[in-house]
């Protein structure tokens, strides 16, 4: 089966994050600077693009909150691609431990679907939007889930000033992507989840192309 993106496109101008910039897109070389470089009938275009790391769909490392915790360079491959995944659909804007009840979500990418991502790139995305709370994460570290993905404006309520679920989920190695989209087409198990960001030195979080691919099923 194809591979189902997850992620958001990312675009000159557009807000992730109130209060961050927006990612600015340009030309370095554009093609028609180029010709003047190579022979006749050959072009080609190198970009430029200016951007906080928290844009559009990102993977958030145990860095991104912790100055000794790893980096996305420190993180292993195993902990990002290939991972089993379950989909949980969230009712309400508190997702709490209750809606884990009857999932096996041990050793999996857990990937919380509230379908908040209807709203991206309105200003309801930015207001009072569905979040874990800390006894829901303190669960899911408990339970050895290997990964968090939510298609929210964030993980934690951001009405307060405390972050619990990153602190509790990356505080133990467990990588967070937030601002997904498109879960809704992902069956609740069955599937493998991919979100690999570069491998960048001293950065806590970076965009990712996140997609799940779904497992055939064997004719009987």
């Amino acid at each position: 089966m194809s591979p189902i993106d997850l992620s958001h496109t990312i675009e000159h101008g557009m807000i992730t994050y109130r209060g961050l910039p927006a990612p600015l897109i340009c030309d370095y070389l554009s093609r028609e600077a180029s010709r003047e470089l190579y022979a006749e009938g050959t072009e080609f275009h190198i970009g430029r693009i200016d951007m906080v790391a928290n844009t559009g769909t990102y993977l958030d490392s145990p860095f991104h909150r912790y100055a000794d915790g790893k980096d996305l360079s420190e993180l292993p491959l195993t902990s990002l691609a290939g991972l089993d995944g379950i989909v949980v659909r969230c009712e309400g804007r508190e997702i709490t431990r209750e809606c884990f009840e009857g999932h096996e979500v041990a050793g999996r990418a857990v990937l919380l679907h509230t379908g908040w991502d209807r709203h991206w790139r309105t200003d309801g995305y930015f207001e009072e939007h569905p979040f874990l709370t800390a006894d829901a994460a303190l669960f899911l570290k408990q339970s050895g889930v290997k990964l968090v993905g939510i298609d929210s404006y964030n993980i934690d309520d951001t009405q307060g000033k405390a972050r619990p679920s990153h602190s509790i989920l990356l505080g133990s190695e467990i990588p967070i992507v937030e601002h997904m989209t498109g879960l809704s087409q992902v069956p609740e198990t069955g599937f493998q989840f991919f979100a690999v960001p570069p491998k960048l030195k001293g950065f806590g979080t970076f965009p990712v192309r996140c997609f799940a691919i779904v497992e055939r099923v064997k004719n009987v």
